[in-house]
């Protein structure tokens, strides 16, 4: 197979070994890579048409459908910068994307843009709207934007597109930040592509594989099953379920082989009764996005014996970093394992030091995989992208260009034998469902809503969520009692699902400060916990 450099090569070099071969299936719909192929030179095309120069930002605002995989890889064809936003978020939220990083086209479905129209005047970069359906009334659009249909732009003259080279930026990956507002982690196309390499060499991704794609495409998890299959030469089925159950179905369906996902999600469906025929196909089950329990790896393994599982771990900064072997599981299943291929995890003191063997220390990222830094935001990027040391890992003291690697701020011990252990988090993130979320930005909608006077967001261990955001909020100056009702139907139109929070516990103010003059977050939470813990 022809090799890939950039990420639409991993499409086009395996159309050009097995065009008849599918690549994407959607509902009852499958593309061949000849004709998958054929849309991303044709959407590329077309954007160049548009007047897209080289790395202007197209963002995609969809949820999982063929026009979303085409937008992704087309885009970068012609030279362009993909930017999935997660169809869950909000107008808002869009909103703040599109203008953080410039978005000049938006890829999105006429029901999504009649929710964006009240917000679209904040977004001075966008110029173009491509809409995967009908057009609107022509009267509904702001004035000097142009709209058009997806086959209208897929219909252009053929234009070769822009010079690229694969330290080029691929993408931007908008994640929570610990102070608020979504940061965008800017990825090359070398950085894409190696992750695609590393993860399908350890996972032994193949022609003939079906992967089922259950995470959302904004993550680099849920973006890695598409770059993994198409490096491989196999085949992706785009799932948007409602409920788990509906998981079993397309894995028994679609003959699935490979399934990633998230602990929540493998936590209810270690609850459901799964069909025997999914034993037969399923090759492997990865988790990515938080610890998985024991008892859910172990009802899982008793579903799918056949199925080896594989226990990963993973930042956006760069894309994947370890894995446990599924031979080792049963010896240390709390492990999230050893540097993936073709990347080095070090586990550093404050120092930059070298940690010894199970000494609590920062896991550090090295390698391909770790990306560009945070699009327009130099003192985020200085706290997360570092020089790494002279002598620490296979940096040497000759070399007079500098590295940078990934600073994870998750604390992390190495055993004796180099297997790494997740410790905690240094910062102040809730890891819920599988995302990242922010306290801070929690608690700017909340206050948006003028219906508290002080609150405080942190996250709370739970069974089923990995943990939940819980709330404190004193009532609104002049109110005598703080309305959580309220409060939460004020809070659902501007949320997330994922970010809403699981409960609201009103206290008198004013709340306590850490000697900063902050609200004590961290004091907040413990006596929270205490309260709450039998």
């Amino acid at each position: 197979m022809p090799e890939s450099t950039l990420l639409h090569d991993l499409i086009s070099c395996s159309a050009e070994c097995q065009p008849d071969a599918p690549a994407l299936t959607h509902g009852g719909s499958t593309l061949t890579y000849g004709a998958l192929q054929a849309s991303v030179q044709a959407f590329a095309s077309g954007v160049l048409g548009l007047g897209l120069a080289r790395g202007e930002r197209v963002g995609i605002y969809l949820e999982k459908r063929f026009e979303t995989v085409v937008a992704s890889f087309g885009a970068p064809a012609a030279g362009g910068v993909f930017v999935p936003m997660n169809p869950l978020l909000k107008s808002e939220q869009v909103a703040f994307i599109a203008r953080d990083c410039g978005v000049r086209v938006l890829v999105t479905s006429p029901e999504r843009l009649s929710q964006l129209l009240p917000v679209l005047a904040l977004c001075p970069d966008l110029r173009h709207v491509v809409l995967t359906d009908t057009m609107p009334p022509a009267d509904a659009l702001p004035a000097g934007l142009n709209v058009l249909a997806w086959a209208q732009l897929l219909g252009a003259p053929v234009r070769a597109g822009h010079r690229v080279i694969d330290t080029d930026v691929l993408s931007i990956l908008y994640t929570s930040g610990s102070t608020g507002r979504p940061k965008g982690v800017v990825l090359s196309h070398r950085n894409m592509v190696a992750g695609a390499k590393s993860v399908a060499s350890y996972l032994e991704n193949r022609p003939g594989d079906t992967l089922l794609a259950a995470l959302p495409l904004s993550f680099d998890a849920g973006f890695s099953q598409l770059t993994t299959a198409f490096h491989s030469g196999a085949r992706v089925v785009l799932l948007n379920y409602l409920l788990p159950r509906d998981v079993l179905k397309a894995l028994e369906r679609e003959q699935v082989t490979g399934l990633t996902a998230v602990p929540p999600l493998y936590i209810q469906l270690s609850q459901l009764d799964w069909p025997a025929a999914i034993n037969e196909r399923l090759r492997y089950f990865a988790n990515t996005g938080g610890r998985m329990p024991r008892e859910t790896l172990l009802a899982l393994r008793q579903r799918v014996p056949a199925a080896k599982p594989f226990l990963m771990y993973g930042l956006t900064e760069a894309f994947r970093s370890t894995y446990l072997p599924p031979e080792e599981v049963d010896r240390r299943p709390d492990s999230i394992g050893k540097a993936i291929p073709n990347a080095e995890i070090l586990v550093l003191r404050e120092d930059g030091t070298e940690c010894t063997a199970d000494e609590p220390g920062e896991l550090v990222h090295r390698g391909a995989l770790v990306g560009q830094g945070y699009w327009g935001d130099a003192e985020k990027t200085a706290e997360r992208y570092k020089l790494l040391p002279v002598g620490i890992g296979g940096r040497q003291a000759g070399l007079q260009l500098p590295e940078y690697a990934v600073f994870s701020g998750d604390t992390v011990r190495r055993d004796a034998e180099g297997f790494l252990y997740f410790v905690g988090r240094r910062d102040e993130m809730i890891k819920t469902s599988g995302y990242r979320v922010s306290p801070t930005e929690v608690e700017e909608v909340l206050y948006a809503t003028q219906l508290v006077g002080e609150c405080v967001a942190f996250g709370v261990d739970h069974a089923t969520l990995g943990q939940a955001i819980q709330v404190i909020a004193t009532a609104p100056d002049g109110s005598a009692a703080l309305d959580t009702a309220a409060l939460l139907a004020a809070c659902k139109p501007h949320m997330p699902v994922y970010m809403l929070p699981a409960g609201v516990e009103p206290m008198a103010g004013p709340l306590p400060r850490n000697p900063n003059g902050k609200i004590d977050r961290k004091l907040l939470a413990t006596n929270w916990l205490d309260r709450h813990t039998v």
